[in-house]
């Protein structure tokens, strides 16, 4: 397991990835509020636990497991989240902070078990589609995205 901090920066990698096609130090230094030589320890740890592939200035690529990782952190975030902020009318700014912290501390069982009861709530998806939050095919399916 990885620290919140790491997280973060392996959730901005796959952000900017989306966004830019090529994650750069400067814009993960900018977009995480953070010093450029910060950034390159964080890349240097994710290095090490093999979620990332980089040379100094070179590009930055998630691994297989990284991609994994930084999927089920984003939809865990997503989660609690809309939970907050949906459901407990919790405040924007508030919400968005406590769904980082919240999200580290709730093991997958209770992640998967507030995703069901999001959706329910809300009337989205029932996920009765056995959902679990490690796996991939959950996270994208295409129900949850209203194609079926």
């Amino acid at each position: 397991m990885i620290s919140k901090s790491l997280e973060e920066y392996l959730k901005t990698i796959y952000i900017l990835k989306k966004q830019t096609g090529k994650p750069r130090v400067t814009d993960i230094a900018l977009k995480m509020n953070c010093s450029k030589p910060g950034v390159n320890k964080a890349l240097k740890q994710l290095k090490e636990e093999k979620l990332i592939n980089y040379e100094s200035y070179g590009d930055i690529e998630l691994t297989d497991d990284g991609l994994k990782l930084s999927k089920k952190i984003l939809e865990a975030y997503d989660i609690v989240n809309v939970f907050l902020t949906e459901i407990l009318n919790v405040d924007g700014k508030i919400a968005e902070e406590d769904a980082k912290n919240m999200k580290m501390v709730m093991s997958d069982k209770t992640l998967n078990n507030l995703a069901k009861f999001t959706n329910k709530e809300l009337g989205l998806y029932t996920l009765e589609c056995g959902y679990d939050i490690n796996n991939e095919k959950c996270v994208e399916c295409k129900r949850r995205k209203g194609e079926n």
